[in-house]
């Protein structure tokens, strides 16, 4: 009896050692790439429980997960003849897991290889403004490089591939502060100019208005001076029109009483005042030596040979 249970427990235990032996699990986000007797078949195990032949079959598991690779800063020289240092980032995937574990012996390593090379390629193609203006594009470029030589040999395709950083000399950096900060002075001169333009339009659009009104320039006079009037301590000079003074002549005389303008040549004599004494809103022209005449009906007033 006990050898009929001890025959049992071994047949037990094999049964159990084959079962482990024949079983595998592949995941979710896994393939699974048989070799049988080191031949791969073309079938690939999804994901599951799946079952194997006993010591003739052998399972490489493959994951179909995004990777991410980060490329090691790469040194080369733009096409301007500027030394930067570039790293960036690739994402990629397997999507023929046979390609993958047949025809490349590390295709994480292959692809960090291409993607280097292809790097300093692309950076060698493009000029320094637009590496740092139009990442976007360089992405592209440098997508479809790599991607080129690892699909359809490698079964590895990349999703996409990113510029994290472009590191330039320090005098380059200089350089490009300077530039930009003379834009900047260049900007803002502009549009001080286009400032001072617009007003000088304006001005000169608010004096013919106002050529054309006589009144209007007394009118802002008074508001000028009522405004400068507000602050305290404050000496204003201001121009007095001429033709107001002959209201000043007499007056007791009539405000209307016609004033007569007395124009001569230079080097000719002066003219005669009026007969009958003075009269009202009457001026003396000023004498060839300079000295100007006395206002007409001064007691002080010197007639027309000058005697006083």
């Amino acid at each position: 009896m006990s050898t009929w249970s001890s025959v049992g427990t071994a047949v037990l235990l094999v049964l159990v050692v084959v079962l482990a032996l024949c079983l595998r699990i592949v995941q979710q986000y896994q393939r699974g790439v048989v070799f049988r007797f080191g031949r791969v078949l073309e079938h690939v195990r999804e994901p599951g429980l799946r079952l194997l032949v006993p010591f003739a079959d052998r399972m490489v598991k493959v994951s179909t997960q995004v990777v991410v690779l980060a490329v090691a800063p790469q040194g080369a020289i733009t096409r301007d003849n500027v030394t930067v240092e570039v790293d960036a980032a690739v994402y990629f995937r397997v999507v023929d897991p046979v390609k993958a574990i047949v025809n490349v012996q590390d295709y994480t390593h292959a692809v960090s290889q291409v993607a280097q090379t292809s790097l300093r390629t692309i950076i060698g193609r493009a000029d320094l403004d637009t590496l740092l203006s139009d990442r976007d594009r360089i992405s592209a470029e440098l997508k479809a490089v790599i991607d080129a030589p690892t699909e359809q040999p490698w079964g590895v395709r990349i999703e996409l591939v990113e510029l994290r950083d472009i590191s330039l000399p320090e005098s380059m950096k200089r350089s490009m502060s300077r530039q930009a900060e003379a834009e900047r002075e260049r900007r803002a001169r502009v549009i001080a100019a286009d400032g001072e333009r617009q007003a000088s339009e304006q001005l000169a659009a608010a004096a013919a208005a106002m050529a054309h009104t006589p009144g209007a320039m007394h009118l802002r006079l008074l508001q000028t001076v009522a405004d400068v009037a507000v602050e305290k301590n404050s000496t204003l000079v201001m121009p007095f029109p001429v033709e107001l003074l002959r209201f000043f002549g007499h007056p007791d005389s009539d405000a209307a009483a016609p004033s007569v303008a007395w124009d001569r040549a230079p080097g000719t004599a002066s003219p005669a005042r009026p007969a009958g004494g003075p009269q009202p809103g009457w001026f003396a022209p000023a004498e060839p030596n300079g000295s100007p005449g006395a206002r007409a009906g001064s007691p002080t007033g010197a007639g027309p040979d000058g005697d006083r």
